[in-house]
């Protein structure tokens, strides 16, 4: 059994995992990139702050080791990791390439296997709460071959193998609500009859990958600058028929904030009382039908995403749908 399993669950405990060291400083270089890379740790502050739970009570995941990731990834690529100017185009921040490897490792590629880490121990949670939230994960870019749009590691494609190997999990659906489209993921479950992909993304943005788009078995092609109205409507009513054609035993929810209104690479015009009623409808379908439901941040590139993402898991819980 993983050492991912080997954590501490007090009995006050809520199925939400954060690590101090998600967050990710490299000598300013981050903000060459628009995401924003420590908003995880305002999302956990702003929940502490609001009372949800203790930071006592935080479930802090451990890093997916080397064995952990060569369930999903081969060799030849966890080693290419080990050349700093891979982990620059990976992060798109080029600067990165002239870092000595050993520093990219500890400010970069560790806050994403300690994120990883965090997702596949969520997928085992949700099983055992009937919900779960990373505050991080999501790397939908990144499939088992390659990385790509700041996603080092293949936390969703681990999660479901994971899950289907250690909890019980036969059928699983991803919803995909990023901005932009999932491509990783979907690269790695290509030929799954058990797995089914329902994404909504801007047609307009990266990646433009024609070949992972015939994995997906509901897809939903925004144009740029959609707003509440249709895009709520959208999000109802393609949840709904996915779950009419499909019983998963595990719902992974892929919450990316990038849909808001003004987000650079996003293009979309959701508003921030959009997002929360999104996650509220998603959360909503999945417990009505008692399916377990894990959620990942995903992709978010403005500051103003902490706040959204707090505010609409506080919403989640006022309104009964993450019970204790």
């Amino acid at each position: 059994m993983s050492k991912l399993y080997d954590v501490t669950i007090k009995e006050s405990s809520w199925p939400i995992l954060y690590h101090k060291d998600y967050n990710i400083s490299f000598f300013g270089m981050e903000k060459m990139h628009p995401f924003d890379s420590g908003k995880w740790g305002r999302v956990h502050q702003l929940l502490v702050e609001n009372e949800l739970f203790e930071p006592s009570d935080t479930i802090t995941p451990n890093e997916a080791s080397e064995d952990d990731l060569l369930q999903v990834h081969n060799k030849e690529y966890l080693d290419s990791l080990k050349w700093s100017w891979s982990v620059a185009k990976i992060t798109e921040v080029p600067p990165v390439a002239f870092l000595p490897n050993f520093i990219v490792q500890r400010r970069v590629l560790y806050p994403f296997r300690l994120q990883t880490g965090g997702s596949i121990l969520a997928g085992d949670l949700a099983m055992k709460f009937g919900w779960a939230i990373n505050i991080g994960g999501g790397f939908h870019h990144c499939s088992k071959h390659n990385g790509g749009g700041f996603c080092a590691y293949a936390d969703i494609t681990l999660l479901i193998k994971f899950a289907m190997e250690n909890s019980g999990v036969s059928n699983v659906m991803i919803i995909d609500l990023d901005a932009h489209q999932g491509n990783g993921y979907a690269r790695d479950f290509m030929d799954y009859e058990n797995v089914y992909i329902l994404d909504v993304f801007n047609r307009n943005i990266y990646p433009h990958d024609g070949y992972a788009k015939t994995a997906i078995k509901r897809k939903v092609e925004l144009r740029s600058y959609v707003s509440d109205v249709e895009y709520l409507q959208l999000v109802e009513q393609h949840t709904s028929e996915a779950l009419a054609e499909f019983n998963p035993d595990l719902i992974v929810y892929n919450a990316g904030t990038d849909v808001l209104d003004g987000d650079p690479l996003g293009c979309l015009s959701i508003s921030p009382t959009g997002i929360i009623k999104r996650d509220h409808l998603v959360f909503s379908c999945a417990r009505k039908k008692n399916i377990p439901i894990v959620m990942l941040t995903s992709g978010g590139y403005q500051r103003t995403t902490a706040r959204i993402i707090a505010d609409s898991i506080l919403s989640l819980h006022s309104d009964g749908l993450i019970p204790r």
